[in-house]
């Protein structure tokens, strides 16, 4: 079961993605995870929020676009048992797809995914981590027909990130 969270401050102007069951399912299956539905807690949030938790979780300053709080460690994932939370930052998303000319619900769910698969046990912390990661995004992405979240390459448009 996937818990959908939406801070008061937001809930009258914000509509979670109608496909985030979808985009958690996608994500587990490009990671080679079969079998049923993940459950976890997605929390869309303010600004403020995110940024509180990144500064106490994180001991990093200032707000981020999704966080993610593993509950398991892996290999063996229990996919009947939670996984984890995830939090977004909904106005600093819809900053950043506007700045990426994206529609803010595929953005969120490219980040949802990317979240799903740190709840999964992987990161980007260095290059084949990162290369890693980036393919399976790329794969539950395409398994949910949106954009491809990393069509360029960092070191040529380094103005793109």
């Amino acid at each position: 079961m996937i818990e959908i969270v939406v801070d008061e401050e937001i809930e009258a102007r914000f509509t979670p993605p109608a496909r985030i069951e979808e985009a958690v399912a996608a994500a587990c299956r490009a990671a080679g995870f079969q079998g049923s539905e993940p459950e976890l807690c997605i929390r869309f949030a303010t600004d403020d929020a995110v940024k509180a938790l990144n500064e106490a979780w994180r001991k990093r300053e200032g707000v981020t676009d999704v966080l993610s709080f593993p509950m398991q460690e892996g290999p063996d994932f229990d996919l009947g048992e939670s996984l984890g939370d995830i939090a977004l930052a909904v106005p600093f998303i819809a900053t950043e797809a506007a700045r990426l000319g994206l529609p803010e619900q595929d953005h969120a769910l490219h980040l949802i995914v990317h979240a799903t698969l740190h709840l999964l046990g992987f990161d980007h912390i260095n290059d084949d981590d990162a290369d890693t990661m980036q393919a399976i995004e790329r794969e539950a992405m395409n398994r949910l027909g949106l954009h491809d979240p990393y069509p360029f390459d960092v070191e040529e448009n380094p103005e793109k990130l």
